[in-house]
C-alpha cells in the first residue's frame, strides 16, 4: 500500500494508507469520491493525571499528544475543519460515521448539524465488558455513540435493512449494539508488549457499520485510520478503503494486519439482496401467469374480509374496486395497506400472503 497524497487523479487511491494530515488530504482527494465516511477522531479526553487501579498499577489509557488539544474553541475549529473536508470527498447520497464519547460527540454533532448533515440515527455501542470505574466517583461508563448522517434529509443513502434484520437473527436491528471491547488476540500489540494503539476498535462494530451502509465495491475512507481495522474489514467484506493517518508508526501496523486479510471476491457471499434493487411485479403478472385465477378469492389474515381476483389483475370487495393496495384500504378504512402482505391464499390449509407468489414469480425470471 502506497503514501500518496491522493492529489493530481480524477479518481481516489484506492486500498491505500497516506500517511499525514487527514484535513490537507482530504482536500486534495476528488470531490464526491468516497461512498462512506467513518471517523474515529481524537476524543480530547483532557486527562490531567495518571488513572491508577485500586492496586496503584497505572491504566494504560489515552495519553498520546494527539488527543490534546487547546480548549473546546480549539476542538471545535478541528472538528469542522475535519468534517468540512470529509463533506468534499463524500458523494452525495454517501454516509458519514462518526463514533466518540461523551468528551466530544455532542460538539461533533452540533458541528454535524451546523455543516447541513441530516443525522439519521444516534447508535449507542454498549460494551460487555468495559474498563471499571477505578475511583468509583461517577457511573462505569459502558458505552460510545456513533452518529451515523447524510448529506441532506434528501439523499438517497444505502441502508441494507435486509441484511441487518438476518444478521439480528430475523429482528429488525436495533439502535443499542451489544458488542465487546476489542481485546485477546484481536488487540493489537507492540514489541513491549503494550496496546500498539490505545483506541483500537472491535471489527465486530466496524462489520456492522461496513454492512449497514455499503455495497460490494463501495469506497469507504477513515480519516484517522490507527491500526487499520476498517481497512481489514472493508477488504475481508468486499469494499475498497483509504486509510489516512498521520502516525508513520500505526500506519506500519496497519499495512501488516492488512496485509494478512483474504480478500473476499465471490460475489454470492458479499452480495447484499435488497428489496429496492428487485424487479417490480405487478400483480396482474401473476394473473397473466396462471399463479392466480379471474374469480379467485382472497383473504385478509384474519379471514374478515374477502375480495374476487379480476381478469383484468385488480380486486372487486363489496362496492369496492381497485388495485390490491386500494382495495386493501379500502376494506378496513384505513389510509393505505400493503396488499402483497395483506391478501392472503390458502396453502396446505394457512393463510399466506400474496407476496409469496410474488416472490416465485420474480425467481422465475431471474
Amino acid at each position: 500500500m502506497g503514501r500518496g497524497n491522493g492529489k493530481g487523479s480524477d479518481s481516489p487511491p484506492l486500498d491505500e494508507i497516506i500517511v499525514g494530515d487527514c484535513i490537507p488530504i482530504l482536500n486534495g482527494l476528488p470531490a464526491g469520491s468516497v461512498d462512506m465516511v467513518f471517523a474515529d477522531p481524537p476524543y480530547n479526553l483532557q486527562l490531567e493525571h495518571e488513572l491508577l487501579r485500586p492496586n496503584n498499577s497505572v491504566v494504560d489509557g489515552v495519553d498520546e499528544a494527539w488527543d490534546r488539544f487547546d480548549g473546546f474553541a480549539d476542538y471545535d475549529r478541528f472538528s469542522e475543519a475535519w468534517l468540512t473536508a470529509a463533506r468534499r470527498a463524500l458523494k452525495d447520497d454517501g454516509t458519514l460515521w462518526v463514533i466518540g464519547s461523551y468528551h466530544n460527540i455532542y460538539r461533533v454533532g452540533a458541528r454535524l448539524q451546523d455543516l447541513g448533515f441530516w443525522i439519521l440515527n444516534d447508535v449507542v455501542w454498549r460494551k460487555t465488558n468495559p474498563m471499571p470505574n477505578f475511583r468509583g466517583r461517577r457511573f462505569t461508563n459502558a458505552h460510545e455513540t456513533l452518529i451515523w448522517c447524510a448529506k441532506d434529509k434528501d439523499a438517497r443513502y444505502t441502508f441494507n435493512y435486509a441484511a441487518m434484520k438476518a444478521l439480528n437473527d430475523e429482528l429488525q436491528m436495533r439502535s443499542d449494539w451489544l458488542i465487546p471491547i476489542c481485546s485477546g488476540g484481536e488487540r493489537l500489540k507492540g514489541g513491549d508488549g503494550r496496546k500498539a494503539h490505545p483506541t483500537q476498535k472491535p471489527e465486530a462494530l466496524l462489520h456492522r457499520v461496513i454492512l449497514a451502509a455499503t455495497k460490494p465495491g463501495d469506497v469507504v475512507l477513515d480519516p484517522f485510520f490507527g491500526t487499520g481495522t476498517t481497512g481489514a474489514v472493508a477488504k475481508r467484506l468486499g469494499r475498497r478503503f483509504i486509510g489516512i493517518e498521520r502516525d508513520e508508526a500505526y500506519a506500519q501496523v496497519a499495512r501488516a494486519r492488512i496485509a494478512k486479510v483474504r480478500p473476499m471476491e465471490d460475489p454470492d457471499i458479499i452480495a447484499i439482496p435488497s428489496k429496492r434493487d428487485e424487479p417490480r411485479i405487478p400483480f396482474g403478472w401473476l394473473v397473466e401467469r396462471g399463479l392466480l385465477h379471474p374469480g379467485t378469492v382472497l383473504e385478509s389474515p384474519d379471514g374478515r374480509w374477502t375480495a374476487k381476483v379480476r381478469a383484468d389483475g385488480t380486486l372487486i370487495a363489496a362496492e369496492h374496486r381497485g388495485s390490491i393496495h386500494q382495495v386493501g384500504a379500502l376494506v378496513q378504512g384505513a389510509p393505505a395497506c400493503n396488499g402483497w402482505q395483506f391478501w392472503c391464499v390458502p396453502i396446505e390449509g394457512k393463510r399466506v400472503p400474496i407476496d409469496v407468489l410474488r416472490q416465485k414469480l420474480r425467481a422465475e425470471l431471474n
